[in-house]
């Protein structure tokens, strides 16, 4: 008789539970969050070769990024000329003047610059860029594409000057890349700190080897590393001259940093006849990817889009404790043979997330939703370009539909009486079925609930499925504000409204 009423019980039990469950999702709340479209892209945790265009109904979108150099943490500056109002694509830096033309007969992208020898330009560094910066620097890589008209001696590229203080006596600083007889060659004046030459000055000179072909596009580049002391420049890839910045000029010395006087004006083009593509300065050493894309670029037939694909990734956002995707809706476009691919995860604490954990998980619209929930999302996109990099997929919005689980509502009459260091609150249960218990919020200020004093915790205080409690613990003498809070039967972090505040003040000649 006794194991009926038990197995009866038991039956009941998982009965309510079942009950409860299927009435909170009966009554769960629906919420949709939209990236892109009308509200535009967010900042993205992460993007890799991946810009902004223009998608459906005139909205912005994500699309594949052109051959032309990208943007990251290193970059210093970029002058593209992509946007004739606005050639200067990143970098802080401000144009003094621009006497460059644009012209379409481009080696990355669309546009170039066109120099007349009329004084190309000339751009001044903020603070905090590379040239706009007193003192000490680090690594640093210039690069740039050249296409002369004619390749004559004394056409300057680039020139740099300025002057730093020494000791208490003004020394002359320059950097310029001038043409001669049909090489590039490079000046560096006391670029770096102490360092000094064979012959006692601090003058470097880099002195190119290949003829520069005029009309045809070359890519040049002078390196920096800090931690090696070697300096070298490059030329389509391949090192035409190198120094030793150190101590013994070898690589067993000790080395020379650089270090910049007064932020000066740096020119480009200012006595050159011909075409110039991506300037670009990196606070970094070069490396051989750098070249391996601009190679592509230079090619006849070159790849519009990067053939390699991108991505972009979401910062985590937040949605509510249980969330669980229902619905996920994209407006994108996918010319023939390209494909763009999205992924989902989802976790209650993105703070120990990594690129691989929590697991990445496939989603797309009009395919069944992958089993994710969680307080945190993210979203990941691949875009993928087709064989010949001639069309890139776009992604003008995603939207995300979501099950939330609804809030509990609060309890009512809620009543505090005060006792020697304690106060016991009553209150009647919440008329919410999805009610699991309440917290005891608490404090010394109307509003503020920041105590922590009480022998039973710090506010908020988990107290279970009761109607009433005691703090004990109080200071006798101050007054204390009180307000309860039902939490979900399906996930005690899903807290509803707090119930109306109550005060109370323990005393000393109080029961």
């Amino acid at each position: 008789m006794l194991k009926m009423i038990g197995k009866k019980l038991a039956i009941k039990q998982a009965v309510f539970f079942i009950f409860c469950f299927l009435n909170s999702l009966l009554f769960a709340e629906g919420r949709q969050i939209t990236f892109g479209g009308k509200a535009g892209w967010p900042v993205f945790d992460s993007a890799h070769n991946v810009t902004i265009g223009k998608g459906r109904y005139g909205y912005d979108c994500v699309e594949l990024a052109t051959n032309s150099f990208g943007v990251d943490e290193y970059t210093d500056l970029l002058v593209n000329f992509e946007d004739s109002q606005k050639i200067v694509a990143a970098g802080n830096y401000d144009i003094v003047y621009n006497h460059l033309k644009t012209t379409t007969e481009a080696v990355m992208d669309k546009s170039a610059g066109l120099s007349r020898n009329l004084g190309g330009i000339c751009l001044l560094g903020n603070k905090g860029s590379f040239f706009g910066t007193e003192g000490l620097q680090g690594s640093f890589s210039i690069e740039f594409w050249l296409s002369p008209s004619i390749a004559e001696n004394g056409e300057t590229i680039i020139n740099w000057e300025s002057s730093k203080n020494v000791r208490g006596r003004l020394i002359y600083q320059l950097m310029n890349c001038v043409f001669e007889n049909g090489h590039l060659n490079w000046t560096l004046s006391n670029f770096f700190d102490d360092y000094k030459n064979e012959n006692g000055e601090g003058e470097v000179y880099l002195e190119g080897t290949s003829y520069i072909v005029p009309d045809k596009w070359s890519y040049h580049t002078l390196s920096y590393d800090c931690e090696t002391g070697i300096l070298e420049y490059i030329v389509n890839g391949i090192t035409e001259d190198i120094k030793y910045i150190t101590s013994t000029g070898t690589e067993d010395g000790d080395i020379y940093l650089v270090v910049l006087g007064a932020p000066s004006e740096l020119e480009f083009c200012s006595e050159y006849t011909g075409k110039i593509d991506d300037i670009r300065i990196l606070t970094r050493a070069f490396q051989v990817p750098d070249y391996q894309s601009a190679k592509m670029a230079g090619k006849p037939g070159r790849m519009i889009y990067r053939p390699e694909g991108g991505r972009f990734k979401t910062k985590p956002f937040m949605v509510s404790t249980g969330s669980q995707l229902s619905g996920f809706d994209v407006e994108k476009n996918t010319p023939s043979q390209t494909d763009v691919c999205f992924f989902i995860r989802s976790g209650d604490n993105f703070f120990n997330w990594s690129d691989s954990y929590p697991e990445w998980k496939p989603v797309d619209d009009y395919e069944p939703i992958p089993q994710v929930s969680g307080l945190y999302y993210q979203i990941a996109c691949d875009f993928y370009t087709n064989g010949d990099g001639s069309e890139t997929p776009s992604v003008t919005s995603i939207t995300l539909d979501f099950t939330e689980i609804p809030q509990p509502l609060p309890p009512f009459s809620l009543k505090a009486v005060a006792g020697n260091g304690c106060v016991k609150l009553n209150w009647n249960y919440s008329v919410d079925s999805t009610t699991g218990g309440y917290y005891i919020y608490y404090g010394s200020r109307p509003g503020e609930y920041l105590g922590s004093i009480a022998i039973e915790g710090a506010s908020p205080v988990n107290v279970g499925n009761t109607t009433n409690y005691t703090l004990t613990g109080l200071e006798n003498g101050r007054i204390y504000y009180f307000a309860v809070a039902s939490w979900s039967s399906l996930d005690d972090r899903i807290v509803g409204q707090l119930s109306q505040e109550v005060f109370a003040r323990p005393l000393e000649r109080l029961k």
